[in-house]
């Protein structure tokens, strides 16, 4: 499989119409579809059901897509990684993250960096613990930010001098914004929304008690936005991290846990993968970051 015949393959599959993937290409129609027939006959399946107003996906495209996607970022990852050149730094770094205050530090060790050389991008992927190792372990990212327990035997990392803190987001009218705290009893009573990372949290499951599962979990998420605002609507109340969700002018209220319940940030790499010149800049640049805030 050729590099370019992938490319080819992927603007087909975002477009769904092989004569206007031509035209974005620079090709003609049936030099496309050679390539896309040949690379057909390469692989030994069919990818592309051709019908008459647009191409789609077949199961074996399907697969194809998420594989040629990657290999593509990870090669023009691997081309911008080589731009530096003498004194001068230009390049991307890439960082997966999970929704954190925390990542405040990251920023302000970006801004430095950027101000003395403002030709290094940086590329943010929002993701739980999962996403974010998954994209670190392909080599898709340079960099990821976990929260809370994190299988670290692949990873250098560096622990970051701040901690998350976690409890409930709710409207003003639930019974449990009258109270400072938020008690483990208090959970069995109403309908919780929860991060998929927090109901893998064997921390926070200790906190609780007992099993999640036991719990009135009426949706989860992987990002906190979109259940925020189902917790305004009124469904039920967020298991989330302090500071995410800005509840000014809104019907919303933070009440923290008790006992609290708090969580480290790490910030890895994946051991015995060279970084790229601006990917270690910015590695010494959080280190000075940390060192400052200690």
């Amino acid at each position: 499989m050729e590099l370019r015949v992938l490319k080819y393959f992927l603007e087909v599959a975002r477009t769904q119409n092989i004569t206007a993937a031509a035209e974005r290409l620079h090709l003609t129609q049936p030099t496309l579809s050679k390539q896309l027939m040949e690379l057909e006959s390469e692989l030994g399946v069919k990818l592309l059901d051709r019908g008459k107003r647009k191409t789609t996906l077949t199961e074996d495209g399907a697969l194809l897509y998420r594989r040629a996607s990657e290999i593509v970022e990870l090669a023009e990852m691997t081309e911008r990684s080589f731009l530096s050149r003498g004194d001068e730094l230009i390049g991307d770094v890439s960082i997966g993250c999970g929704e954190t205050p925390g990542m405040q530090l990251l920023i302000d060790a970006m801004k430095a960096l950027t101000d003395r050389h403002p030709d290094v991008k940086f590329h943010l992927y929002s993701g739980n613990d999962e996403d974010v190792t998954m994209r670190l372990d392909g080599g898709l990212i340079d960099f990821g930010l976990f929260v809370g327990s994190t299988a670290l035997n692949n990873f250098d990392y560096l622990t970051l001098p701040v901690r998350d803190s976690w409890g409930l987001l709710m409207r003003d009218d639930c019974p449990l914004s009258a109270r400072p705290t938020v008690r483990p009893s208090d959970m069995s009573s109403i309908p919780l929304l929860c991060s998929r990372q927090a109901l893998n949290s064997n921390e926070l499951s200790g906190w609780l008690g007992k099993p999640f599962s036991s719990l009135d979990i009426v949706s989860t998420h992987n990002l906190v936005t979109n259940a925020a605002m189902m917790a305004q609507a009124g469904m039920g109340c967020v298991l989330t991290i302090a500071g995410l969700v800005n509840t000014a002018g809104s019907r919303l209220t933070f009440r923290p846990l008790d006992p609290p319940m708090t969580a480290d940030l790490v910030f890895a790499h994946k051991k015995s993968r060279p970084l790229s010149r601006p990917a270690e800049a910015f590695l010494e640049a959080v280190r000075q970051e940390i060192a400052r805030r200690s």
